[in-house]
């Protein structure tokens, strides 16, 4: 396993998945493989990389300590199982490892650990400071703690948060078979390997991913592509291939070293960068310079890449749209929905852009920002408590309409909105009673089959506040809510669906 020429020094997330660690009917940990990627691991660490194992494998290991054939069904018995299995796994991994005199740690997390962000920021520097003392983290889902609520579904995806959390330049989901296909490679000789993947979205309908995960595992090739745009959007270079031959990895990242080189000549080899072209052609004998370190082209390791997006996605931004459970949905307008998706817009919502809750929420908890299906839902009966809301609300407004202009156009102009529903000419004559008494009308009831999500984020307010502000200018809220943290109801906005 020799030294890739001029290898860059990288942060790597490999993840090995549960029918790669053990046998799928006899359990047995499958000791070839398990050695291949220690070997691979260390001597990615002799050159420097920084590696972090995202290990499955728990009740797999369990189901064999116990002589129990298949997984069982109630949540009870697969966190009994993880319990058993957990420890002998890890005990496995650092055996193997200690021969060859590489430290491990274990982190087990869950999506809860890390949906406070203090926690969550405990943890980043926890991985880093193991990274800095030359020791590999071994991560895995607490299963025996994890609920529904809690868990992150697969470990495709906790390897994806993960690579996330660190900064990774590379994931790579080590599987079955060598990469993503048009159709499953093993019951159609006609599936073809797709080598480069640019758009999530324009792949899911080139190719079929239907296929499930092994019996103990819980994945498939549809929880690869979802781990892949999570890690991409963060800026990942992410990697599907072989569990059979981890060894690729050096080649693999060589050859797109070799690529960032070829593009950009008089530059020393580096890792494939984040802002790169998101298309890179094959390399051909002519794209390496005469007289360099690669004066040929370098083989291609079967794998399929995905490029990572070119503008990554803020750390915040990442930590809310993938690792808290939303608790609620924010319906916004399609004008809203175009501001938001402009990157300039800083991902910050106003009252104005709203047309209702679902869902009960808490601010500072993350909720789904939706749009609707359909502009013809069905409407709520009149509240008793609305006219009683706006005679207060009277009492309290502002002295004089020149104010209420100038906070309405100010606080538009702030987050690249044009005022809502009304002209700017209109806004002058309106009084502040008017419009809440507007608002106070009977309004549409939505449900989750009214909307679909397009993104998400951090609720500045919690879901009756949200409720009696949405449509209104910001300069209502203080009178309205009694207070006003902010002029923006939500943030830390991620589109994910553009309009």
């Amino acid at each position: 396993m020799a030294r890739p020429r001029h290898a860059p020094q990288c942060t790597i997330v490999i993840k090995l998945g549960t029918s790669s660690i053990v046998h799928e009917k006899t359990h047995q940990p499958l000791l070839s493989t398990l050695s291949s990627v220690v070997e691979t691991v260390v001597h990615l660490r002799s050159q420097g990389h920084r590696v972090v194992l995202v290990s499955s494998g728990a009740i797999g290991v369990g189901l064999q300590r116990m002589n129990i054939p298949s997984r069982p069904k109630s949540l009870s018995g697969k966190q009994a199982l993880a319990a058993i299995g957990q420890g002998r796994l890890i005990a496995l991994w650092d055996d193997l490892f200690s021969h060859l005199e590489q430290p491990i740690a274990q982190v087990l997390l869950t999506r809860g650990d890390i949906a406070d962000r203090t926690r969550y920021l405990n943890a980043v520097n926890t991985f880093n400071e193991l990274l800095s003392m030359g020791v590999v983290p071994i991560v895995n889902e607490n299963d025996t703690v994890s609920v529904s609520e809690i868990k992150f579904g697969d470990n495709d995806t906790l390897s994806a948060i993960t690579s996330s959390m660190i900064h990774a330049d590379y994931l790579f989901l080590l599987t079955d078979v060598d990469g993503l296909y048009t159709s499953n490679p093993r019951k159609d000789p006609d599936a073809k390997q797709i080598e480069v993947v640019t758009s999530i979205s324009a792949i899911r309908s080139q190719v079929s991913t239907t296929t499930l995960g092994s019996s103990l595992g819980t994945g498939g090739m549809e929880t690869k592509i979802i781990a892949a745009e999570i890690a991409t959007g963060a800026g990942v270079t992410t990697i599907i291939t072989s569990s059979k031959h981890p060894e690729n990895i050096f080649g693999i990242i060589e050859y797109h070293s070799s690529l960032k080189a070829s593009s950009t000549p008089g530059t020393p080899l580096e890792p494939l960068s984040r802002t790169s072209s998101p298309v890179h052609s094959p390399p051909t004998p002519d794209s390496y310079r005469s007289g360099s370190p690669l004066a040929r082209p370098l083989p291609r390791p079967p794998h399929t890449v995905f490029k990572p997006s070119s503008i990554p996605m803020r750390d915040l931004k990442s930590w809310t749209s993938h690792t808290l459970y939303p608790a609620g949905s924010v319906i916004i307008d399609s004008g809203a929905h175009h501001v938001l998706s402009r990157r300039e817009s800083g991902g910050r919502l106003l009252a104005a852009g709203v047309l209702g809750v679902i869902g009960a929420f808490a601010s500072g908890q993350a909720v789904r920002v939706v749009v609707l299906k359909s502009p013809s839902p069905a409407t709520v009966q009149d509240d008793p408590e609305q006219s009683s809301l706006a005679s207060s609300f009277t009492s309290t407004r502002p002295s004089t309409p020149a104010l209420l202009a100038a906070s309405s156009m100010s606080s538009s102009i702030a987050s690249l909105e044009p005022l809502s529903r009304s002209s700017s000419s209109a806004a002058l004559s309106t009084k502040p009673e008017d419009e809440v008494l507007r608002n106070m009308k009977p309004q549409p009831m939505y449900d989750d089959a009214d909307v679909v999500e397009v993104g998400r984020g951090l609720a500045n307010y919690n879901s009756a506040q949200i409720s009696k502000a949405k449509g209104l200018n910001s300069s209502y809220m203080p009178q309205l809510l009694g207070y006003a943290d902010s002029e923006y109801v939500v943030e830390n906005i991620t589109i994910r669906v553009p309009p």
